[in-house]
């Protein structure tokens, strides 16, 4: 039912606006249906004096906000490029899931402190039926919830909605133990009901600071997914006219706004202009198949040249006997006696680069000739 509703909803649509339209929708439905929960749980946790379940009910608080924000961000960034902000406004979902993030983690520092206070002088908590119901059906509608955010997530790509989702699937599990735990403390009397929400305050403080590392991440720029640099990987395989490819590099300005740059070999023997057509047709298939904005960069290779070719058979064996990690790319001679190359140092190498460099010195002198090394070196490129 939902899903039809939605398919009605952003028909004839583009992308950008389908995205805003779903957003909006998962907003909307979050905000109703938290708003139900916030006043049902406070209200018996309030009637039953429990600190836990009314911990619960300002957990449902907290994503009332999240649903607010969710809407607002969506809103935002989905605002078209202007003169101030050229990559558009995409990023502004991560800001209001980063505001969400904060909420939750001061709201779990509030009741870490109220759990406190109850495991200090500890009052008697009336359960009723009333309170099973509500709870049950809190229960049943934060499942639901936790469903339709995790599927309308996967429809646009959305960090936000994902987090919304776990965090909605992460609410059932605490509003089963604060029921579990009402319900000991009416048949043994035990006055647990401290306890279970000083652990349950603890939970969300660790679910907010887990979710802010996340959106930082994203804002400051997080390495992509090994599965998307194996499908850029598996495009750029598809062209056998190319040599080989290096120093990609992959950044977004949100979910839907993603660059990348990569570095191409070809012949140098190669017309500029059959080079410049070969790329064109990569930079074409990225942005059509990946809805990846790519701009490629021709590092020709001069493979007629036997004296290149020897040399750099030379060079990939003495970093292959130097370490299995090492790689080399961009190889110019210059002047006949200088050797210019990008050394492609990963991650795990505890050796001082400049050591390395002079290990790599020695070798050549020894087993290619008396050249001159003119080292760049690269970090934290993906391919």
């Amino acid at each position: 039912m939902l899903e039809h509703f939605v398919e009605k909803m952003i028909k004839n649509k583009n992308r950008e606006e389908q995205r805003t339209k779903v957003g909006q929708i998962a907003g909307v439905i979050g905000l109703v249906s938290n708003i139900v929960l916030f006043l049902g749980k406070f209200s018996i946790g309030f009637i039953a004096n429990s600190v836990s379940i009314m911990a619960d009910a300002i957990n449902s608080l907290s994503d009332m906000i999240s649903s607010i924000l969710t809407l607002v961000g969506f809103k935002i960034a989905a605002k078209p490029a202007d003169k101030e902000h050229p990559y558009g406004h995409e990023r502004f979902e991560y800001i209001s899931g980063l505001a969400v993030s904060f909420i939750i983690m001061l709201v779990g520092v509030q009741f870490l402190q109220s759990s406190f206070n109850k495991i200090l002088d500890p009052e008697s908590i009336s359960f009723s039926v009333l309170i099973f119901i509500v709870l049950l059906s809190s229960i049943i509608i934060k499942i639901w919830q936790g469903k339709m955010y995790g599927k309308l997530a996967k429809k646009i790509d959305s960090q936000t909605l994902q987090a919304s989702g776990k965090d909605s699937l992460n609410d059932v599990f605490i509003t089963i133990t604060v029921l579990l735990s009402a319900l000991v403390e009416y048949i043994s009397g035990w006055h647990i009901d401290g306890f279970v929400g000083f652990v349950l305050a603890l939970y969300i403080i660790y679910t907010g600071i887990k979710m802010i590392k996340d959106f930082i991440d994203e804002l400051l720029g997080s390495r992509p997914s090994d599965y998307e640099i194996q499908i850029m990987e598996a495009r750029l395989a598809n062209y056998p006219s190319i040599l080989g490819y290096h120093d990609l590099l992959v950044h977004n300005y949100g979910p839907q706004s993603k660059f990348a740059s990569v570095h191409i070999e070809i012949d140098a023997s190669w017309d500029l202009t059959d080079a410049h057509q070969v790329i064109d047709m990569i930079e074409k298939d990225f942005k059509e198949n990946l809805d990846v904005e790519l701009v490629c960069h021709l590092d020709p290779v001069a493979i007629h040249d036997d004296q290149y070719l020897k040399i750099n058979q030379e060079l990939n064996n003495i970093l292959a006997n130097l370490n299995q990690g090492l790689k080399m790319h961009d190889l110019r001679i210059k002047n006949h006696n200088v050797l210019q190359f990008d050394l492609v140092i990963p991650e795990g190498i505890t050796e001082n680069e400049n050591q390395l460099v002079e290990d790599i010195r020695q070798l050549v002198m020894k087993r290619i000739g008396n050249y001159h090394l003119d080292v760049r070196l690269d970090h934290n490129y993906l391919l």
